[in-house]
């Protein structure tokens, strides 16, 4: 039995996972801010551990045992942190999930992980309740917890479920269990849930820092304007913060200028972005003064145009760092800050591998190409890999530890690595992975649409775009197609998926299979944007 006489001792040693982070800080750090929401409240270190410690242990009390899915439904707010850290510490799983999702999609959600516990807030609560009740969703409808809203009958309020003191919980002994769930592409189709251990989440923050010069120091004040739903937010700059006991500043939604109110503020010195935000402060008057506090900018999760980094660097003064990541390797597998080119990484590089993380380029027979200008498939080794996706660990790494990204890419003597394409259609809005199938599916079932095919488009402020391509069946008004194939997506789809642009035509190029030929579609895009088309 173990023993549970009192805390586990963890200022010595390895942590087990993110929860026995906050744990240390507090042993070192008490009186010091953690995290601070924009609307300004805040939680010393010391306030952090006691409100996961209690709500850990309501999580108990709730029937919550080890591996049981609790759903998290939340914005950016200390709820999302102290419920995240809390769910680890109970050795349950924590499945956080963009809060703009649809009914619909929640519903699939829900029945697909089997969540036992689904956690709201005021602005996403409705549509959780929807979901709950959705034919489509959980057989086993979830305990439903509120937090800052009116309950209905059968729900729970966040502060009922925290306990009125933290009570001992058995330390994690294997850190190959399950701690977190994240839906993503994987390799085509429908999202499917990536499935991270401890093990992942813990070996990534260390590779990250592990990185020399520091992404992030111990006196920085941490920008936490990126959704902790994505895995960039979740693991880079979350657990980046926990590892380092910096201060985060935790934002709910990105405005240009309210943000950058904030940045100089709070003396915001660490900023994690996404690309879309460097179009959004592009010409802001006094820029590089706002910027003030800020030593570093960090950006990931969608390719960063080269000129955008070198404009923006040249007016603010302040270095751009990028990355390459994904889900699966909780998240990051490259930086700029890890080049070893004598000049520094190449123009659009997207840098080298983290310490600790190997990169190579196969051949479409699975060959490992050498380094050089020939383009090939990436290829990712190392502790921070998933275990394979839920629920069975299907198209995780081989044996040999290898994983397959579906993205292509160029390898140079230096080690850095260059974006090219990606094998897989996922199309990333703002960062945020769309999924071609899923919003098809949702075109096709408009009635009077006979066919649909969705690609991403090149976009200036959300670095691409959804485009639908629909035919409608005979007979059917293709004006009253569109009203009814747009209402649908608007209805069914987050903002982010759906289309910006819906095009009914005759017809859709087709392969001799017939299957839609997607190449084509993007080729009339380009054309399209270089002003070739009417």
């Amino acid at each position: 039995m173990p023993d549970l006489s009192g805390p586990p001792a963890r200022t010595a040693g390895r942590a087990r996972d993110l929860a026995d982070l906050v744990a240390v800080a507090a042993q070192d750090n008490p009186g010091k801010l953690a995290v601070v929401e924009a609307g300004g409240r805040s939680a010393t270190w010391a306030e952090l551990e006691d409100e996961v410690g209690r709500v850990a242990t309501g999580l108990g009390a709730a029937g919550i045992v080890a591996g049981h899915r609790v759903l998290l439904v939340l914005g950016n707010r200390l709820e999302f942190v102290t419920t995240y850290l809390a769910v680890l510490r109970a050795q349950a799983v924590a499945v956080p999930v963009n809060p703009g999702s649809t009914a619909g999609e929640l519903a699939r959600v829900l029945a697909d992980c089997g969540a036992r516990m689904v956690l709201a807030d005021p602005d996403t609560v409705r549509t959780v309740r929807a979901a709950v009740v959705d034919p489509a969703g959980p057989a086993t409808p979830p305990r439903v917890v509120v937090v800052g809203g009116t309950l209905q009958p059968g729900e729970r309020s966040y502060d009922h479920l925290r306990a009125d003191r933290a009570r001992p919980v058995p330390p994690l002994q294997d850190p190959e269990k399950l701690a977190v769930l994240l839906y993503t592409s994987g390799t085509s189709g429908l999202p499917r849930a990536a499935m991270l251990t401890h093990r992942a989440l813990l070996a990534n923050i260390e590779q990250v820092a592990s990185v020399s010069p520091p992404m992030i120091h111990g006196d920085d004040v941490v920008l936490g304007v990126l959704p902790l739903f994505h895995v960039y937010g979740l693991n880079a700059v979350l657990g980046g913060v926990l590892r380092h006991r910096a201060k985060l500043v935790l934002v709910d939604r990105f405005d240009p200028e309210g943000t950058l109110d904030l940045v100089e503020d709070e003396a915001c010195s660490v900023v994690p972005v996404a690309p879309p935000v460097f179009a959004h402060w592009r010409g802001v008057d006094g820029l590089a003064e706002r910027l003030g506090p800020v030593r570093l900018v960090l950006s990931g999760s969608a390719p960063l145009a080269p000129e955008v980094v070198e404009d923006f660097t040249g007016v603010t003064g302040v270095p751009v760092h990028q990355g390459y990541g994904l889900t699966e390797a909780a998240p990051v597998v490259t930086s700029t800050l890890c080049s070893t080119a004598p000049a520094g990484p190449a123009r659009g590089s997207v840098g080298g591998p983290l310490p600790g993380i190997e990169v190579r380029l196969v051949d479409a027979g699975g060959r490992a190409l050498p380094a050089g200008d020939d383009p090939g498939e990436i290829q990712v080794r190392g502790e921070n890999l998933f275990s394979g996706y839920w629920p069975d660990g299907a198209d995780g790494p081989r044996e040999d530890g290898w994983w397959s990204t579906g993205d292509v890419g160029i390898l140079d003597e230096a080690g850095d690595l260059t974006l090219v394409d990606r094998v897989k259609e996922l199309v990333i809005v703002s960062g945020f992975n769309v999924f071609p199938v899923e919003v098809e599916d949702v075109v096709r079932e408009t009635p009077g649409v006979l066919e649909a095919a969705v690609i991403g488009v090149a976009d200036e402020t959300t670095g691409e775009a959804v485009v639908a391509y629909v035919v409608a069946e005979p007979g059917a008004d293709p004006a009253a197609v569109h009203r009814a194939a747009v209402e649908r997506c608007a209805a069914r789809l987050a903002a982010y998926k759906r289309p910006v642009r819906l095009e009914v035509v005759p017809e859709l190029p087709l392969t001799v299979t017939g299957k839609v030929q997607k190449g084509r579609l993007r080729q009339l895009e380009r054309r399209r944007a270089l002003g070739l088309l009417e």
